[in-house]
């Protein structure tokens, strides 16, 4: 079975103002002194109204299921412990004048030296899904097989078209902010691993990127861990839209494997080609069009039939299709956590709102 496992990043809100508070390193103290979360679970953000979890190696999802729900339960009592709440959006729906302080590490502050700006308006919040491969070579030939899904992933996971109090017009926002790094979007094709290593090198001894930490794309191989991460995503209302995109990226993992290994041409699209869809899966999520892996445009709900049949026997194989097929229909009629965001702004202002980013409405499973 190929493991699995996430890493989630949240917002600190004040349940009045509903505007991020800088309380993250109190947070993750009074977590971290839980019987149930264990040293390293629970990390500090960029900046001090965030907080990131990250969940042990899993096997299946119903562990990745009790994980998250396990660690955002921790880290939401933590919150309320201290006058705060845990929002679980992929951007802050509002913001302060003065933005929230640096978490004080070396590295963070080098970025807001080099990009201040940009840091200062960093309050957004991804999900990246890590997935073990067998070597860096074969995940090199996955991310190149990988790449034109991630604009659906995309599509499916957005959660942040508010900003400043206004909708966006986004589906997801985080992804138009996040793309103003240096090195960020689609991920590029790569010949082989020595390629991908060959153009890393060359990113950093021409002084572009600080370290290969600030690699932004939207789907890499981990530094620290033997896995693909995919990074596209952004961080979903509760736990079970979060184990719906974990099992489809865990099968398309185990898709691309399968497909190197006898041999099968990739799928290759333009580079212009994929930003352009990215953009626009951030743009509009599932409401209307995507570019399928061909560069075509179809409806969404084709482009999703497209990826089940894409991963079907791979969900077979891990013994995942009843559950991701009940949470993608779940997903079809409920919407994205971007429309069901709009939808508790509209109905109820601010107040709706942050009940539902925060887990507090009636009905929340987080």
């Amino acid at each position: 079975m190929i493991t699995i496992g996430v890493e989630e990043e949240y917002v600190l809100l004040d349940p009045v103002t509903h505007l991020p508070v800088s309380r993250a390193e109190e947070v993750r103290a009074a977590a971290g002194l839980g019987p149930f979360v264990d040293a390293g679970e629970v990390q500090n953000e960029l900046l001090q109204a965030q907080i990131e979890v990250a969940t042990p190696i899993c096997t299946d999802l119903d562990e990745v299921a009790g994980h998250l729900l396990r660690l955002r339960h921790a880290v939401g009592s933590a919150a309320e412990e201290h006058g705060c709440l845990l929002g679980t959006c992929a951007a802050a729906p509002l913001r302060d004048a003065e933005p929230p302080p640096i978490t004080q590490k070396l590295r963070y502050l080098k970025m807001r030296e080099e990009a201040g700006q940009l840091v200062d308006e960093q309050l957004i919040n991804g999900m990246h899904v890590h997935v073990a491969v067998p070597d860096r070579e074969m995940g090199v030939a996955v991310l190149n097989r990988l790449r034109v899904w991630l604009p659906t992933l995309l599509a499916m996971s957005a959660n942040s078209p508010l900003w400043d109090g206004r909708d966006t017009g986004f589906a997801s926002w985080r992804t138009i902010v996040f793309g103003r790094w240096p090195v960020s979007g689609p991920t590029p094709c790569f010949r082989t691993l020595a390629d991908y290593e060959a153009r890393i090198e060359a990113l950093l001894e021409a002084g572009v990127i600080a370290d290969r930490g600030q690699l932004y794309w939207q789907a890499r191989l981990s530094d620290r861990y033997p896995t693909l991460e995919v990074r596209c995503l952004d961080v979903q209302l509760d736990a079970t839209d979060a184990v719906l995109l974990t099992g489809i990226v865990r099968a398309l993992v185990s898709t691309a494997i399968a497909e190197e290994k006898a041999g099968a041409a990739p799928v290759e699209c333009p580079p212009e080609l994929l930003h352009a869809a990215m953009w626009h899966a951030a743009r509009h999520g599932l409401n209307g069009s995507l570019v399928d892996p061909q560069g075509r445009r179809r409806s969404a709900g084709d482009v999703l039939w497209l990826l089940m049949r894409h991963i079907t026997p791979a969900l077979e194989e891990a013994g995942d299709e009843r559950e991701v097929g009940a949470l993608l229909h779940r997903l079809l009629r409920e919407g994205t956590p971007a429309d069901r965001q709009r939808r508790a702004l509209a109905e109820g202002g601010m107040p709706a709102l942050t009940d539902l980013i925060t887990g507090q409405g009636a009905g929340s499973g987080r």
